[in-house]
């Protein structure tokens, strides 16, 4: 999950980046809404987690601003403000969610999987197509009850395959949901990745589709290695 994080308080901001790093989070960082603006735009962020008080203005007015030009990227405000006017204000502007500091991490991550899981149109946790389940919060994939071993950025890699079943995505999307703005890419990472989760979970797990990008395979696709067919 790319979360795009608007904080401008640096230890707090660094206590949620390594937090949620932990979790295979990969977490952009600004402290305004004017770097915000250009994030917005220029990532595909999963989920944003807004601070009201950032140094140029009320991160409200700025969710109201994305709300009104069609962003619907799901915001978990995060504030110091717990006022039942101030919880009802962020949420008739555009909120999905509020959270008020201090918080415990572990309820921080359940509110953005459960902002994840209601844009993504999914009623329960648990991720499973065909053979293949998927359990976000512990990161363990089977197939078949099997478990799966995958590397931190191929199981990113996986979900992000998982919560849009019938997208076709395009190399950038893919490589956002990996990487932040700052990170060096090599050229050839994602063809990486993509033959490694192949390997492991069947050549047709991840289909290419030519000039587009790539989407998920059918769900009768997934296959262990040396696994009969049918018989996960």
């Amino acid at each position: 999950m790319h979360v795009l994080l608007i904080e401008d308080d640096a230890l707090v901001a660094a206590g949620i980046r390594a937090g949620l790093k932990t979790y295979d989070f990969v977490v952009d960082h600004v402290t305004t809404q004017a770097a915000a603006r250009q994030a917005i735009l220029g990532v595909a962020s999963d989920v944003v987690i807004l601070d009201r008080g950032l140094p140029d203005g009320d991160g409200l007015d700025l969710l109201e601003e994305w709300r009104d030009a069609g962003i619907a990227t799901p915001v978990l405000i995060l504030t110091a403000r717990d006022a039942v006017h101030d919880r009802v204000d962020g949420l008739r502007g555009g909120a999905d969610d509020y959270l008020v500091k201090p918080f415990d991490l572990d309820e921080l991550v359940a509110r953005l999987h459960a902002l994840l899981r209601r844009a993504a149109g999914r009623s329960r946790a648990v991720i499973e197509h065909g053979a293949l389940r998927l359990d976000p919060a512990s990161r363990e994939v089977t197939v078949g009850g099997r478990p799966v071993t995958l590397s931190r950025r191929e199981l990113v890699l996986l979900e992000t395959f998982l919560q849009a079943p019938r997208s076709v995505l395009t190399s950038d999307q893919l490589k956002d949901s990996l990487y932040g703005m700052n990170d060096e890419v090599e050229s050839n990472a994602l063809n990486v990745h993509l033959h490694h989760l192949r390997r492991k979970l069947g050549s047709g797990v991840i289909e290419t589709v030519r000039g587009l990008g790539y989407r998920l395979g059918q769900p009768e696709a997934v296959q262990l290695p040396g696994a009969p067919r049918g018989r996960q």
